[in-house]
């Protein structure tokens, strides 16, 4: 079966295969399927950007379809940047103005009330259009400072609470990360229900 992974990431692509790699599944990119999928995200719930994802590529496409969408929480700032994480410093933004701001967002809070999570929803829809929805998180805390160059967004200012709040997800080595990130959490749910139901 072929599924439309409803992203053009390379590296998002890549997890998603290693992480469901079902016997005679078969997981494409837009690009790679030819298909022009670009919605407008406008939902307020990680779960309801995803649902907006995978319904336009099914839509654009006919096929079956896994979209996800992910972000940082932070406790003290009501749950930003949450679904607008991407585009924190604005439209034009880029990883380091989000960082940027995020730090600013935080001056003087303390290192006990910096407390955040990382979160993922995946949905997939099969090519009838039932919905099979997964999530995973991952606690942990906001950093001072940026340090490590092994990840992006976020990563180089979140401490995972697995590492004891001692380095940051940038300094985690990829494949460990993997394992324990929202989005690895996320598929490994997924994958336990997909066998359930296919």
């Amino acid at each position: 079966m072929k599924v439309l992974i409803a992203t053009n990431n390379a590296h998002k692509a890549d997890e998603i295969r290693n992480a469901l790699s079902l016997p005679g599944w078969e997981f494409l990119t837009l690009a790679e399927a030819g298909v022009e999928s670009d919605p407008a995200e406008d939902a307020d719930s990680f779960l309801g950007n995803a649902r907006i994802k995978a319904q336009a590529a099914q839509a654009a496409s006919g096929m079956a379809v896994l979209a996800d969408d992910s972000g940082l929480e932070v406790f003290a700032l009501d749950g930003a940047p949450g679904v607008y994480s991407s585009r924190y410093a604005g439209e034009d933004g880029n990883d380091a103005a989000n960082n940027a701001k995020l730090l600013r967002e935080l001056d003087g809070v303390s290192e006990e009330d910096r407390g955040a999570r990382f979160v993922c929803t995946l949905i997939f829809l099969d090519a009838n259009g039932r919905e099979v929805v997964a999530e995973g998180e991952v606690p942990g805390k906001i950093a001072f400072s940026e340090s490590g160059d092994e990840g992006f967004g976020y990563d180089p200012l979140f401490l995972p609470d697995e590492y004891g709040g001692s380095i940051t997800f940038a300094e985690v080595p990829q494949d460990e990360k993997s394992a324990i990130s929202h989005r690895g959490r996320a598929l490994q749910a997924l994958r336990h229900k997909l066998e359930g139901v296919c």
